[in-house]
C-alpha cells in the first residue's frame, strides 16, 4: 500500500516525472536531478548513491555519486567502513530499506570514531535502501542523510523510500542506456552494446553483446568483462581486436560504454593502409595523399592497390562501405 505521505495519484505523478528525467537529462545531471525529485517528497540534506561489493571488511565501492557530500567525507569513511553495521545489514538482503538515528544505531564504544565522522559531515539520521545480489555479493544502494539530530526517520518515510527505490535504480539504468544510444553509431546488424563499471562488472548488456562476448571469450565470467579486455582498456586502449570480435569502449562519468562487433574487412588493414583508405574515402587523389603523408606517389599507389585487394573492392564507393562496417 502507498503510504499516506504520498497519495497514490501523487506517487504515480512522481514516477512519471522520474522516468521522464531518465530520458531527458544528460548522464552527468540525472542523479542530482533525481535526488532533488526525491527530496520533494522525502526531505534530506545530502546523499551517497553507488554500487559496491560486500566484503567482510565493509563495502568495496565500485561507483559512487556524492550529492552535497565531499570527497574528504568519502576518504574518511573508507578508513571506518568496517565499523558500519548498517551498510553490512543493507548489503546482505535483497531490496532492503533502513531508517535510523546514527547515535542509536552506532552505539557501541568501538563505533565512537564513526559517530564523530558522521557529526562532522551532517549525518545524524540515515535512510539506506539497497538491492543486493547474493550470487555476486554486488549491491546497488542509496543513502540519504539528515543533519538535524531531531529529524528522525519515520516509518511512513522509510516505506515510501522502499517503494520508490527500485524505480530510482531502474531509471538510472534507463538513463545510462539512453546515453549509450547517443554515443553509438547508427545500429547495424550483429553489433552489441554494454555498460560496465571500471571493475568490469556489467550493468547492462544486450543479447548481441552477450553472444559476441561468449563467442570470443567462452570461458569468461558471467556478468563481467573478460579479464584480458578489462586489462587492455584500463591500460588506456580504446579497442581490442580478438580473433572474431572487435570490442571498443568509451569512459564517461565513471562508466565504460562498450561496443562489440564481428571483425570485418577493414580490420585487415594496417594502420598506414587505414589512413590511406580514410583519405581516399574523403575524396583525396593519390597525389594529395602522397603530399599529406610525405610519401612518393608510387608508394601511395601501391598502398591503394593493397587496400583495394584486402577490402575486396574495385572503386571508392565500395571502399567507403567497407570502412563503414568498422565504425
Amino acid at each position: 500500500m502507498t503510504p499516506p505521505l504520498c497519495a497514490p495519484a501523487g506517487f504515480s505523478d512522481l514516477l512519471l516525472r522520474l522516468y521522464r528525467l531518465s530520458h531527458e537529462r544528460p548522464l552527468d545531471q540525472f542523479q542530482d536531478a533525481t535526488l532533488a525529485l526525491v527530496r520533494s517528497v522525502l526531505p534530506f540534506d545530502s546523499s551517497m548513491w553507488g554500487t559496491a561489493t560486500s566484503t567482510p571488511h565493509g563495502i568495496d565501492i565500485h561507483t559512487i555519486h556524492l550529492h552535497r557530500q565531499s570527497e574528504e567525507m568519502l576518504a574518511g569513511y573508507e578508513r571506518l567502513k568496517h565499523l558500519d553495521t548498517a551498510a553490512q545489514q543493507a548489503g546482505a538482503r535483497p531490496r532492503h530499506t533502513l531508517g535510523f538515528n546514527a547515535n542509536h544505531w552506532f552505539d557501541q564504544p568501538a563505533q565512537a570514531e564513526l559517530r564523530e565522522h558522521g557529526r562532522r559531515h551532517g549525518q545524524a539520521n540515515f535512510f539506506i535502501t539497497s538491492d543486493f545480489d547474493a550470487a555476486t555479493d554486488f549491491v546497488h544502494w542509496i543513502t540519504l542523510f539528515r543533519e538535524d539530530e531531531d529529524a528522525h526517520c519515520r516509518p511512513a518515510e522509510r516505506e515510501l523510500l522502499s517503494l520508490l527505490a527500485p524505480h530510482v535504480m531502474q531509471a538510472l539504468t534507463l538513463n545510462r542506456i539512453a546515453h549509450l544510444d547517443r554515443l553509438q553509431s547508427p545500429a547495424r546488424a550483429g553489433r552489441g552494446t554494454a555498460i560496465c563499471d571500471l571493475r568490469g562488472v556489467i550493468y547492462h548488456a544486450d543479447e548481441a553483446f552477450d553472444e559476441l562476448r561468449r563467442r570470443e571469450w567462452p570461458h569468461g565470467p558471467a556478468g563481467r568483462l573478460p579479464a584480458p579486455v578489462l586489462e587492455h582498456f584500463l591500460r588506456g586502449h580504446a579497442a581490442l581486436a580478438g580473433g572474431d570480435v572487435v570490442i571498443s569502449q568509451r569512459i564517461d562519468h565513471g562508466l565504460m560504454f562498450v561496443t562489440a562487433r564481428p571483425r570485418c574487412r577493414a580490420d585487415r588493414l594496417t594502420p598506414r593502409e587505414r589512413t590511406v583508405a580514410t583519405l581516399m574515402a574523403r575524396g583525396d587523389t593519390y597525389k594529395e595523399i602522397a603530399r599529406v603523408l610525405q610519401r612518393s606517389p608510387a608508394t601511395v599507389r601501391n598502398q591503394i592497390r593493397s587496400v583495394y585487394g584486402k577490402l575486396g573492392v574495385a572503386h571508392v564507393a565500395g571502399l567507403i562501405e567497407a570502412l563503414r562496417e568498422a565504425q
